[in-house]
């Protein structure tokens, strides 16, 4: 997959040496070791996507990032840990989007509102989901999915890397439009999801793509359909789950960088400008491509309303669907 610089990383990187002279808070910053916040297990392609970035700006920016992998509930674990730190960018979230918007809209008792929470960074990429099968499974399609579905209903189950996650939910949008039934398994992060789908613990995956493509080359796995409008150019083969004949249906993954609520706008324009670097870069264009995403890049406030218009997108089908956790 050609991984593309978006027009707005280009600007953002024109402007990373416009941050030399902030004041001196900024200055000093960093002048110890970051820590970055994966709130999903290790191995999976959202931790390695992070632990990539985090090499590019400990080298940047002449300190040590670290990153700290906090799972469970869905992401809220390690939101929490960001939303309670200190805002002096030490701290950071390497988010997706049930921490930093779709929590909100499912967690009762969500300990806090991504909203006021964090600061945005940036956005960094997007990558579609995949509705993948395991091996033995007799399906070849989303088609004949919803048929084997149909005709043993409640017993296929879905893995999804955690309670209220972009994948449960999606597997439940899923369920609803394809008039389904089938069991949701969660687990702590998309590694774990893997592990039982390869060893045949769980009939179906809903997660994010990029763990999932070497393992459809591959032909561990079986990838039935990609959950975006258009079909991803790794998996060139797979059907979208709207030319399955379920029109409308659409949901990407998606992965920001995130500071606590507060953290000084010199230092959210470091990160800023440092993110755009790498996704701007060779050596990040190699690792989004290896990663099945396509890079985004662009500025804080673009990130701030893309999180609004998600949540827009989102909250009617989350109430629709009777979702909450």
């Amino acid at each position: 997959m050609k991984t593309r610089v978006t027009r707005r990383v280009a600007l953002a990187i024109g402007t990373a040496g416009l941050f030399t002279a902030p004041a001196a808070r900024a200055q000093a910053w960093p002048s110890r070791p970051v820590t970055v916040i994966m709130p999903f297990s290790a191995g999976g392609g959202t931790d390695l996507l992070a632990r990539a970035l985090a090499q590019h700006l400990g080298e940047t920016l002449g300190q040590q990032f670290v990153v700290d992998n906090r799972s469970g509930a869905g992401g809220n674990i390690g939101g929490a840990v960001v939303a309670r730190a200190a805002p002096d960018g030490y701290t950071i979230l390497f988010g997706t989007p049930g921490p930093l918007a779709n929590n909100k809209l499912i967690y009762r008792n969500l300990p806090f509102d991504p909203e006021q929470a964090f600061a945005p960074v940036v956005l960094i990429a997007k990558s579609p989901l995949v509705v993948a099968a395991k091996a033995s499974l007799p399906v070849g399609s989303i088609r004949e999915m919803v048929a084997y579905a149909k005709a043993n209903p409640g017993k296929l189950t879905v893995g999804v890397p955690g309670n209220g996650t972009l994948g449960h939910i999606t597997a439940l949008l899923l369920e609803k439009e394809l008039g389904i039934s089938l069991t949701s398994v969660p687990y702590r992060g998309t590694a774990d999801v893997v592990k039982d789908l390869l060893g045949g613990q769980i009939d179906l995956a809903m997660d994010f793509l990029p763990s999932y493509v070497p393992l459809a080359h591959e032909g561990k796995i079986r990838a039935l359909a990609v959950t975006t409008a258009q079909r991803s150019s790794d998996l060139a083969d797979v059907e979208t789950v709207q030319e399955a004949g379920f029109r409308g249906f659409e949901a990407s993954a998606w992965y920001a960088l995130a500071a606590p609520a507060g953290t000084p706008n010199e230092i959210v324009e470091r990160l800023n400008a440092a993110t755009n670097a790498f996704l701007g870069s060779a050596r990040g264009q190699e690792a989004i491509a290896k990663l099945s995403m396509q890079a985004v890049g662009g500025t804080p406030a673009e990130l701030r309303a893309f999180i609004a218009a998600e949540l827009r997108k989102w909250a009617p089908v989350v109430r629709e669907a009777n979702i909450a956790l």
